[in-house]
């Protein structure tokens, strides 16, 4: 956190003699920004030498600043987009530990919202979790808005460009979402969707893969899967390609989505079907939010996923 005491020279002058000598505050501080009118009262009441008031405004200042930095200190902002179930979706009050999302009404829960519980706890933080949609992720990350990512999203080797990750959290495999009754059900080969029309989630490396397929027709990608849903269902397109968990929950909720698992499937890397948490490069958070994820056993890990799927939404 910096903090700036703004000021304009001529303008701060003519403000200043206006309150010691003549104890008339102008209508508009342009020359000295943020003063209480408190400190005002101050001012024009003790006539303060200029010395002294430029004190009395430093001290003020840097007291605001510090008690913001206190409070930032002792939070730890988490960004997700609250609408990938099971790792995180939106819901209408705390049930199923359920998290108030920041500046609203709603309520994040999921996977992701579990595992950031047990980060901030071990962290010894309180969270607060800030929906921001999935291409917004990044620039908030990496402007400081948020402290962190706990998204479902993976460590690539693109992502990894721009920020850093911790140790995997989850790993999953990829599968197809296909409307029920479809031709395309019974698949046992990614290449059985062959003439198909797929799409995946916008910014996605599922997005990537979708060109494994011979003679796919590979549709624009989406922002979302609430989209993508929708689209399967209308027929404008065939299958979407998702992971595992997002499959379970989006067949669990619509009975017109079935989950498709290969015998021959996608070739990823294991960084690709892994999930993390994104950090600001050079984070001094990496090596303490690691610390937490060791201490969480592959079963619990599992547990916790299957209790986000049973907890998820209908809708």
């Amino acid at each position: 956190m910096v903090c700036y005491l703004v000021v304009t020279r001529k303008k701060m002058v003519k403000d200043i003699i206006s309150l010691v000598i003549f104890k008339k505050a102008p209508d508009n501080l342009s020359g000295v920004f943020l003063i209480p009118k408190i400190i005002r009262g101050i001012i024009m009441k003790k006539r303060l030498g200029i010395l002294g008031i430029i004190l009395v405004l430093i001290s003020t200042v840097l007291i605001g600043c510090g008690e913001k930095e206190e409070k930032e200190d002792d939070v730890f902002k988490v960004g997700l987009e609250a609408g990938y179930a099971p790792f995180n979706w939106t819901q209408n009050d705390d049930s199923n530990g359920g998290v108030k999302i920041d500046g609203s009404s709603e309520y994040a829960g999921g996977y992701d919202v579990e595992i950031a519980k047990r980060i901030a706890e071990g962290l010894g933080k309180e969270l607060v979790v800030v929906k921001i949609e999935w291409d917004g992720l990044l620039p908030a990350l990496e402007s400081g808005v948020i402290d962190a990512i706990a998204a479902g999203m993976s460590p690539t080797e693109e992502r990894k460009k721009s920020i850093d990750f911790t140790d995997r959290y989850y790993k999953s495999d990829l599968v197809m979402v296909v409307k029920r009754g479809s031709e395309y059900e019974d698949a046992n080969s990614i290449q059985d969707f062959n003439g198909a029309k797929v799409t995946a989630q916008l910014s996605t490396f599922h997005y990537t893969v979708i060109d494994q397929i011979d003679g796919v027709i590979q549709e624009e990608a989406m922002s979302d899967f609430s989209a993508m849903r929708v689209a399967l269902e209308s027929g404008i397109i065939d299958g979407y390609v998702s992971e595992r968990p997002e499959a379970i929950s989006a067949s669990n909720a619509n009975d017109n989505l079935v989950m498709v698992e290969f015998e021959d499937g996608f070739e990823t890397s294991e960084e690709d079907t892994a999930v993390a948490a994104g950090l600001k490069k050079g984070s001094e958070l990496r090596e303490k939010i690691n610390e937490v994820l060791s201490e969480i056993s592959e079963e619990e890990r599992q547990e916790i996923m299957d209790e986000a799927i049973l907890n998820q939404p209908s809708n």
